[in-house]
């Protein structure tokens, strides 16, 4: 069902019409930040031109939102400076590890969240499951990127000449008989992980360990962490595991959301 533009304004309206006096500042500093025209503004949080302007002006005089000489609405100093305060605060474990509770709950199998370090991947949650064996696996333990699911997923947002670049600083060491070691193989798996949304490890860094993982983007959308679902292939088959990327990226998605990411 469609709707349009002035349904959608009523939904606004309707909504502002209820809001409490800081639920509609709140509004118009969302939409001020999403929205550069005064007009657009209105339009987003439903409120009447004069209350919208009045708030804009307030925000602008606080130092939330700078007005352009062409009059448009842009991040303010104020803003800026809690954003970067925020940020500085993130622990991505605390905000992750809820998520990956609840995931181990569901896939019964070890789920690790890692994030980029250099040309590394370094484990920052280890959750494992009710099964009677442990992955090789320890929090802090690094990887390199080519030989893990996670640091595969990373790779998925670097460039040709990104990959051109790690493959000549870092290398391309083999872990098992299964690790990609040439570049062409990488830039091929690379694809194929652009076009899937997610990576697999095949035994490509520990004998008889697989994996699924999935791309966890922080607020800019970049990639600079990974989820993933490890077993062992005493226990499941890839194609098992590939099943469960669904599950991955749903729960990497949860995470990136958690992080401020907006797709």
């Amino acid at each position: 069902m469609a709707f349009d533009k002035t349904e959608t304004h009523t939904a606004a309206t309707s909504a502002a019409s209820s809001a409490s006096a800081s639920e509609k500042t709140l509004l118009v500093l969302e939409a001020a930040l999403d929205h550069p025209r005064f007009s657009d503004v209105v339009e987003a949080t439903g409120l009447a031109k004069a209350t919208a302007h009045r708030i804009l002006t307030t925000l602008a005089d606080s130092g939330f939102i700078t007005v352009s000489p062409e009059g448009t609405y842009l991040p303010g100093p104020k803003i800026l400076s809690l954003a970067g305060r925020a940020l500085q605060r993130i622990d991505i474990s605390s905000i992750a590890q809820p998520f990956v509770d609840d995931l181990v709950e569901v896939v019964h199998c070890t789920v690790h969240v890692g994030a980029v370090n250099g040309d590394e991947i370094v484990y920052l949650i280890r959750s494992d499951s009710d099964k009677p064996y442990q992955m090789p696996s320890r929090v802090g333990h690094a990887l390199p990127l080519h030989t893990s699911g996670i640091g595969k997923v990373v790779l998925g947002g670097y460039t040709d000449e990104g990959l051109e670049r790690l493959v000549a600083r870092a290398g391309l060491a083999q872990r098992t008989e299964h690790t990609i070691t040439t570049l062409d193989r990488l830039r091929a798996e690379v694809e194929d992980i652009r076009r899937l949304g997610y990576a697999l490890d095949r035994e490509e860094n520990v004998p008889g360990v697989v994996c699924v993982a999935a791309p966890i983007r922080d607020h800019t959308g970049t990639t600079r962490y990974g989820l993933s679902i490890s077993t062992l292939t005493l226990e499941h088959t890839l194609e098992q595991v590939e099943a469960m990327a669904p599950l991955a990226i749903e729960t990497a998605d949860k995470i990136s959301a958690a992080l401020g990411y907006r797709a």
